[in-house]
């Protein structure tokens, strides 16, 4: 990315809707390694597969009210899978893992404001 794009992409995330903040972040990601992970002040998160790292921590903030240290993300690739006989393709999957700072934390039991 050159520098242009990552300054265009930061000032897209900070003109961003509370309605595109919720389209961002699609849902918490709630297994043993996820809830592991917030135990150290990590949260995990999926996304949708064209948010940026800006976004996504503006949206976290902003969401639900922390501070982020670092996002990092991942593309889970879908699987090939086999449906009464026919094989498919399960969709691509992005996450996000969403280091806080110190001290924070987010309760993924509880619904958003």
């Amino acid at each position: 990315m050159s520098v242009s794009q990552v300054h265009a992409a930061r000032r897209r995330a900070e003109t961003m809707s509370r309605e595109a903040m919720y389209e961002v972040l699609r849902s918490p990601v709630i297994t043993e390694k996820a809830t592991a992970l917030s135990e150290i002040g990590q949260f995990v998160f999926r996304v949708a597969i064209d948010a940026t790292k800006p976004e996504i921590k503006k949206s976290v903030e902003t969401l639900f009210g922390v501070t982020v240290v670092s996002v990092n993300t991942l593309v889970q690739k879908g699987k090939t899978k086999r449906f009464r006989g026919r094989p498919g393709v399960r969709s691509d999957i992005k996450k996000a893992y969403v280091q806080l700072a110190e001290g924070q934390s987010i309760d993924m039991s509880t619904g958003l404001s």
